[in-house]
């Protein structure tokens, strides 16, 4: 229905303009996330089922389908790796979230402002006062980066609230008991009655497909053979559908919508057994308080739940068929290396083993040879030659050191005396006679 200023309150019209840009921006993000997810699973088995082709592949077909395969074995973990670093930056935070909890709690606000606080004079001022509130939440918890665009779209927003549907909620008036039973209490009831049967097909659904999948690996490993290759894709869709399913948070959720049909009905039950005398006031804003504080905590547990949910499964889980492939291929590498360094290893060791041998025997021979020349008459005759010339030398040598020392002594014992013109003759002949005698020819 549109609407005008004349028509609505202007803070009521800023707080569905507020709630429609954060139930839209969280109704966007949620739907591309849980996409992006779907397709991280998707390659990721592929990825498998691409590699058993690959080793499957006829030798006498064509060799552009043996091509292909390898192209697509290469490509599927690559996109998949792609998309989880892509979902890791972009969706990690679970900023839609954050946005769900904002515009829940302005609906609460406007439910608010519209039954308890009707008759009051300063609901515009509380109502703007909790929109700034709710607005710097949202801003604090999306890590100061609140990019959405505006919305321009119908109030209320559609499709909880649709303009054509008389029995649906207009949004602007003040609302009786009677009406907030019908437009809230009782569709919310219904509403959470309608997601908590689609959670539990969901369920039983994925609960099928893990145990189909696993039954089917059984038989394959069991028949053995060329078949166990297959069981490969088997544990990969368990896994996947594992991973889906604690994504999904299923059993969690119905718990939670389960508990608030319980609390929604008793509610429901209570005003509907009520006379008409006795829906007073007081059992209306009784009635308003514990539908809206029930919501409220739903809400609150689903957020808690689904935070939780993104935490525990992680991206790489989700694409483990990708990583235990690269990380059977790095173990591969490593063993590869391995083998390589130890066949190194032992080439050096048997290298080093031949040439100690081959210069053990060098050395052996060249001491042989040695030993035959020296007991030679010519080496003996030059062994004596060199003696005696060594021998000579050593008395030399001797006789000098010992020419030294006296004439050391000399210059000790005459270290005082000036010898010239005037020196005594006889200390000149006492001088001459102490010089020691040399056996070389003088003159």
């Amino acid at each position: 229905m549109e609407t005008t200023p004349q028509q609505v309150p202007p803070i009521l019209e800023v707080a569905w303009k507020e709630y429609g840009q954060l139930d839209t921006v969280a109704g966007a993000r949620s739907l591309a996330h849980t996409n992006l997810r779907k397709w991280i699973a998707i390659f990721g088995v592929l990825a498998v089922l691409f590699a058993i082709l690959s080793e499957k592949y006829p030798a006498n077909f064509p060799a552009i389908g043996a091509l292909l395969l390898k192209f697509f074995l290469i490509s599927a973990p690559i996109t998949a790796s792609a998309l989880a670093a892509y979902a890791n930056k972009f969706f990690a935070a679970g900023d839609w979230l954050i946005t769900r909890a904002g515009s829940e709690e302005i609906l609460k606000e406007i439910y608010l402002y519209r039954t308890i606080l009707k008759n009051s004079n300063t609901r515009r001022a509380y109502l703007e006062k909790r929109l700034n509130e709710i607005q710097r939440t949202v801003f604090r918890g999306m890590n100061g980066e609140l990019i959405m665009e505006n919305y321009t779209g119908i109030i209320p927003p559609p499709p909880r609230f649709n303009p054509g549907n008389p029995n649906c909620d207009p949004g602007f008036n003040d609302l009786s008991g009677d009406e907030y039973f019908k437009f809230r209490l009782l569709d919310q009831l219904n509403w959470h009655v309608r997601k908590v049967n689609q959670r539990q097909k969901d369920r039983i659904r994925l609960q099928v497909l893990i145990l189909s999948s696993g039954v089917a690996g059984a038989i394959l490993a069991a028949l053995g053979g060329e078949l166990t290759l297959w069981v490969a894709l088997t544990a990969s869709l368990t896994t996947t559908f594992i991973g889906w399913q604690e994504l999904r948070n299923l059993d969690l959720i119905v718990r939670n919508y389960s508990h608030v049909i319980v609390e929604l009905r008793i509610i429901s039950d209570h005003w509907q057994t009520l006379e008409e005398s006795e829906r007073t006031q007081s059992e209306f804003y009784k009635m308003v308080r514990s539908t809206e504080d029930m919501l409220w905590s739903r809400n609150v547990e689903y957020i808690k739940a689904m935070q939780e949910a993104l935490k525990e499964s992680s991206l790489e889980e989700e694409a483990g068929l990708i990583n235990r492939v690269i990380q059977e291929q790095r173990d591969s590498d490593q063993r590869l290396k391995a083998e390589m360094v130890e066949a190194i290893v032992e080439q050096t060791k048997v290298a080093l083993e031949e040439s100690e041998e081959t210069i053990t025997e060098a050395f052996k021979e060249a001491l042989g040879t040695l030993a035959e020349e020296a007991s030679s008459e010519l080496v003996q005759s030059e062994l004596a030659s060199m003696q005696t010339a060594i021998h000579e030398a050593m008395e030399t040598i001797t006789e000098r050191m010992g020419l030294s020392s006296s004439l050391k002594t000399i210059e000790t014992e005459f270290e005082g005396v000036e010898i010239g013109g005037n020196t005594p003759m006889s200390v000149l002949n006492d001088l001459i006679s102490r010089y020691p005698k040399t056996p070389d020819v003088k003159g």
